[in-house]
């Protein structure tokens, strides 16, 4: 065992910051956790008591984190954004069950993978939240889950169902099925 979460702390998404700090998605504490690798301090860096479960992370090129948060109860979900200070804004809580959920390597674009609608979604990023959603792939079938950037800005998909992850261009085109 490496670290020991807080009692009550479920860890889910993690990513590193460019500093190497840690952030966990504590999705039954409705906290975003700091750790630090070298001492391995644990602090709540944000708390949100309206979150259903945070579940994934994405972190900017601004050093701003993102948070998919999924109440798989009732599939839909909502959108959280989290400064550099651990302030919490909602950007949206009327979305499909949000899972994976990712930033271009340029900062611009949020995408988001709604797991039970089998979909990904791309958002224009700016200081006052997102605008401009689209849809850039749609399933028939099985459920969405991380997703991650490479440094062409491609986005790399879990397709859990299906045993799958694709490679799709910025604009949702498939360039490579790996099948696992």
């Amino acid at each position: 065992k490496w670290i020991q979460l807080p009692e009550g702390s479920t860890g889910n998404g993690i990513r590193f910051n460019q500093a190497g700090d840690m952030f966990v998605a504590d999705y039954t504490g409705h906290n975003i956790l700091k750790i630090d690798p070298k001492t391995k301090e644990v602090s709540v860096f944000a708390h949100e008591p309206r979150m259903h479960q945070p579940n994934d992370i994405a972190i900017g090129p601004d050093g701003t984190l993102y948070a998919s948060d999924p109440d798989w109860k009732n599939k839909d979900g909502a959108l959280w954004r989290i400064s550099d200070e651990g302030t919490v804004t909602l950007l949206a809580d009327d979305k499909g069950t949000t899972n994976g959920i990712e930033v271009s390597p340029d900062g611009k674009t949020l995408y988001v993978a709604e797991s039970r609608q089998h979909r990904v979604l791309a958002y224009d990023l700016s200081a006052e939240g997102i605008a401009n959603e689209r849809v850039i792939i749609e399933f028939e079938d099985h459920n969405l889950d991380g997703m991650r950037c490479d440094v062409d800005g491609n986005l790399y998909i879990t397709r859990h169902g299906a045993g799958l992850v694709l490679k799709l261009s910025p604009t949702g085109e498939v360039l490579r099925s790996i099948k696992l």
